[in-house]
């Protein structure tokens, strides 16, 4: 029996990756429903700090989805930015000591090569870009194409500009499928959806609702946590980070890692990262990893010693082994789509993503550009596991 459609894309998860592929689609001329369990930036996107990064990002597949994404977020920024508070600050990257800044200098150089603009900065120079900047620096480099948004304000407006049919409070309990495999919906808490295409922007619970589908995707949760200070005037102009950051990014180790990211925000408070740790999705208050925080951002900028930290929080990371997202159609569950596992940089690459997903849905969308993202590459036995 024919079942009768209620939309042409079913979007799992109303973080900002699922926003995004909410908006795109929507833009491609389908017609979208998008489901949460909970409230719009209830998971990761509500506990992220906002990053639009190319700064961390070495030559490859995420570098060209990430600065793809830059300019989607100049483009989105000029429709919405005061609303959701676009700052195109540019980052900065510091090294302590000579060997650090060769180091640095030499990933930068081949992200120039990548398209990145990234511009050497000796001692002297660091302190005219950040006047209150921890003195004994050996350099650094500066990425002005960084920026930040508010990343709850952000999603919530990328959904309002999609006009999805958004439902949250329903949980999704399983991925309808013919008995040929083909998927064409979902199944709620609160009654069925149809549709013939499912994305999953599940984020850290990715690896649940692809599990839902019959197929396994191995995303992680990587526990990370954010000081917050009290208000301060405009002391930090940049994102600024130390050199090791991009170390414990690209780390596949469960144990607990720090490195300082200090960063103002539009509203005052100062910003405080970042931990990565995985220790499932345990929220409870980890002393030595705030510590860490606190400590890193003092050997930054020496004057936050002598402001208050007004809260913590914690949120989780979807990892996935080999630190890409799983973008694209998937060939084990024919209609099911997805763009989650993005880690840390769910919020910079989400337009490019959604962009993706979009022509993916629309049949424009090429092998090259999806195929790195592949959402079958961690099955090694290639099929269907139900």
């Amino acid at each position: 029996m024919t079942k009768r459609l209620t939309c042409d894309v079913v979007v799992v998860g109303a973080g900002m990756v699922g926003a995004a592929c909410a908006l795109y689609a929507a833009r491609a001329g389908l017609g979208v429903r998008l489901v949460d369990r909970g409230p719009v930036s209830g998971g990761t996107t509500g506990a992220g700090e906002g990053n639009l990064l190319v700064s961390d990002k070495e030559p490859g597949p995420e570098l060209r989805l990430a600065l793809s994404s830059a300019r989607l977020w100049a483009e989105l920024a000029r429709e919405h930015g005061a609303a959701f508070e676009y700052e195109p600050k540019g980052g900065l990257v510091v090294a302590p000591t000579p060997d650090a800044l060769a180091a640095l200098r030499e990933f930068a150089a081949g992200q120039r090569g990548a398209g990145v603009t990234a511009v050497p900065v000796d001692a002297r120079q660091l302190t005219e870009l950040e006047p209150h900047l921890a003195p004994g620096m050996a350099g650094g480099v500066h990425y002005p194409q960084d920026a930040q948004v508010m990343p709850a304000l952000a999603a919530a407006h990328l959904v309002r500009a999609s006009g999805a049919a958004l439902h949250t409070g329903r949980t999704v309990t399983g991925v309808l499928r013919t008995p040929h495999g083909t998927v064409y919906g979902v199944r709620t808490d609160r009654g069925d959806i149809h549709a013939p295409a499912v994305v999953n922007a599940a984020g850290t619970w990715g690896g649940e609702v692809a599990a839902l589908a019959g197929v396994r995707l191995p995303v992680l949760p990587r526990r990370g946590f954010v000081l917050v200070t009290e208000p301060l005037p405009r002391l930090v102009r940049h994102k600024v980070y130390a050199a090791d950051y991009v170390a414990d990014v690209a780390s596949d180790s469960a144990a607990l890692r720090g490195s300082p990211v200090v960063e103002g925000t539009a509203a005052g408070p100062v910003l405080i990262g970042a931990t990565r740790e995985r220790v499932g999705f345990d929220r409870s208050l980890s002393l030595p990893a705030v510590r860490a925080l606190a400590a890193g951002a003092v050997g930054l900028f020496p004057f936050l010693r002598r402001v208050r930290a007004l809260r913590t929080y914690a949120g989780f990371r979807p990892y996935l082994p080999d630190h890409l997202p799983a973008i694209g159609p998937d060939p084990r569950a024919p209609g099911l789509f997805h763009a989650c596992g993005h880690e840390g940089a769910g919020i910079g690459l989400a337009p490019g993503t959604g962009q993706l997903i979009a022509r993916a849905l629309t049949g424009e969308a090429s092998g090259p550009d999806l195929a790195p993202f592949r959402p079958e590459r961690f099955d090694t036995e290639g099929g269907d596991v139900r």
